[in-house]
């Protein structure tokens, strides 16, 4: 016996809205977006003639969608959209209506192209995700007491979409500062490590990973119940230090704590007198490794004393006066009363047999 199915016309009104309360798809970005406030974001305007344009708060929905799919390229974040036609309409897009197709729209034509999904990105306002962002750590610190009083600070690296980064396609200089690649203006040749590996005949060779694109900087609380709460993000071309991160995210952190994190930790990157005096100035801990930049380490005696690179004990330098302040020898560094030639004597003396007089030394120093 043949089955008969009935010949449905376009989905009314009613009927698309009863469908889309039975996805689940729908239903699980619905109840994600509805704890955000979004009349901020798209503000009422005049009407116009014309076809009305897409929300902005649809693009930045269908931006979050792709972050939770994981969906890496423009084309997969497009056909994704283009597979779930129901969630289109639950994200803001305005529909563009043709009723020969089975839902009553062209969803094809309803979904920006590659290309114009790529504009948005590349031009979309920061600050209206700093909004969504501000609104979820509002939102969790009234839900977790005491949160951020610990913040960590890192920077992850981000691969620009460029063939100089793929290393399967040929390019004559591909890490080359001096020539930017065309597909992305505004990234950047940066390291992303760099190790030191033994050769045969005992000696270290510097080996360094390249790669153009940006640095994303992130401050995040890490809680027992929830996990890692992201507190602020900065991003800048990969050419820039680690530690220029640190001012903007702390202030962000700042900002949206409406208080001071009691606590920091980081790596030896972020290692600079500004980032432990965050913390000391609240009796807090600055959980930093210490980083020499390439200079020696000085050793220190019982009282905590530095020895300068010859063993002599360092001592601070005179106070000196500015026209604005007065430097004093508590807030100084210290340093050895030896100058340099003085130095080289003294280690000529330890080489040579005969040694050096002791009243040599004297007048010097006196």
């Amino acid at each position: 016996m043949t089955t008969m199915i009935a010949v449905l016309p376009p989905f009314d009104q009613s009927t698309l809205q009863r469908m889309r309360q039975v996805d689940p798809v729908v239903q699980r970005y619905r109840a994600r977006f509805a704890l955000f406030e979004w009349s901020d974001i798209d503000p009422p305007k005049p009407r116009a003639p014309g076809r009305p344009s897409h929300p902005p708060s649809a693009y930045l929905k269908a931006a979050l969608v792709r972050i939770n799919e994981h969906l890496a390229s423009t084309p997969r974040w497009r056909a994704y959209l283009l597979d779930h036609p129901l969630l289109v309409l639950e994200l803001g897009f305005r529909p563009h209506l043709d009723f020969r197709q089975p839902y009553g729209f062209d969803v094809a034509k309803t979904v920006p192209s590659i290309r114009h999904l790529n504009h948005i990105l590349r031009t979309l306002d920061t600050r209206k995700l700093a909004d969504l962002l501000t609104q979820t750590i509002e939102a969790l610190c009234e839900e977790i007491p005491g949160l951020g009083e610990v913040v960590a600070f890192d920077v992850k690296h981000i691969y620009a979409n460029v063939q100089e980064n793929n290393f399967r396609a040929y390019v004559e200089e591909r890490f080359k500062k001096d020539q930017q690649p065309r597909g992305d203006p505004d990234c950047r040749l940066g390291v992303k490590k760099s190790t030191n590996q033994v050769q045969p005949d005992g000696t270290t060779k510097e080996k360094k990973e390249l790669l153009w694109g940006y640095g994303s900087g992130v401050a995040a609380a890490i809680t027992a119940d929830y996990g890692d709460v992201v507190l602020a993000e900065f991003t800048q071309p990969f050419n820039e230090n680690d530690v220029t991160y640190f001012v903007p995210l702390y202030l962000h952190s700042v900002a949206t704590l409406n208080r001071f994190p009691l606590h920091i930790t980081a790596d030896a990157a972020f290692d600079s007198w500004y980032a432990s005096q965050t913390c000391a100035a609240r009796g807090g801990i600055a959980a930093i490794p210490l980083n020499q930049h390439a200079h020696p380490i000085y050793e220190r005696d019982a009282d905590g004393t530095p020895r300068c690179p010859i063993g002599l004990r360092m001592h601070p330098p005179p106070s000196f006066s500015t026209p604005t302040a007065t430097v004093l020898n508590a807030f100084a560094a210290c340093c050895c009363f030896l100058n340099r030639q003085e130095k080289r004597v003294i280690m000529r003396s330890r080489a040579s047999p005969r040694g050096v007089s002791k009243t040599r030394i004297g007048r010097k120093a006196g």
